[in-house]
């Protein structure tokens, strides 16, 4: 007889909000985590398998190392339909890595997906609960502007392409605030699993 499955819980937030950091809090409490980014990394890396489709349709964007990230955002770059075509060769592959996640961990109490666009690409409608990573937007830009190569153009091109804070927190279960003290957010992340574990009865 097959137990109830896990609840799903969606981590996301915004770019510099330090939602890996609260991700491997949750793992450090036993909770599984999805990273959407290391799977789509680890589908790219050295014999991952959509480096051969991503060469089939963007030639000289892969090597012995798997796919060339900077190469391949320029083929990318400024061409939505390009992009697309990018999308339709990784995201079905994220998607079985996720599935595959999900039937390893059948018996855990909650699991959570940490995927970093979870409202700009929909899949929040996959999860049951939504837990939203937050700072406030000084704290934000000075942690993401400290990043070698950043730029204020691109954090803020990158900011344009996400949905606003306010409106995933609006949007969010619960939120995790990462502004003050690392042991905070930490207490915070215990809150939740408590009160997430509380709703599966278990």
């Amino acid at each position: 007889m097959t137990g109830p499955r896990p609840l799903v819980i969606g981590l996301t937030g915004s770019i510099g909000m330090g939602k890996s950091t609260v991700a491997a809090m949750f793992a450090d409490e036993g909770v599984p985590v999805f990273d959407a980014d290391a799977a789509v990394h680890a589908l790219q890396g050295p014999a991952g398998r959509v480096v051969a489709a991503i060469e089939a349709r963007f030639p000289d964007t892969t090597g012995p190392q798997g796919v060339n990230r900077t190469a391949l955002a320029e083929a990318v770059f400024g061409d939505p339909a390009a992009l697309a075509a990018l999308e339709a060769i990784v995201h079905p592959a994220v998607a079985d890595e996720r599935r595959a996640f999900l039937a390893r961990h059948a018996d855990a109490p909650l699991v959570v997906l940490d995927i970093p666009l979870l409202f700009e690409t929909g899949g929040w409608r996959s999860v049951d609960r939504i837990v939203v990573v937050s700072a406030p937007a000084d704290v934000q830009r000075a942690r993401v502007l400290a990043r070698p190569g950043m730029t204020v153009a691109r954090f803020e091109s990158i900011l344009a392409k996400q949905t606003p804070d306010a409106e995933k927190r609006a949007r969010a279960d619960h939120v995790v605030p990462t502004d003050g003290a690392l042991s905070r957010t930490r207490t915070r992340v215990r809150q939740v699993i408590a009160c997430l574990a509380g709703a599966t009865g278990g």
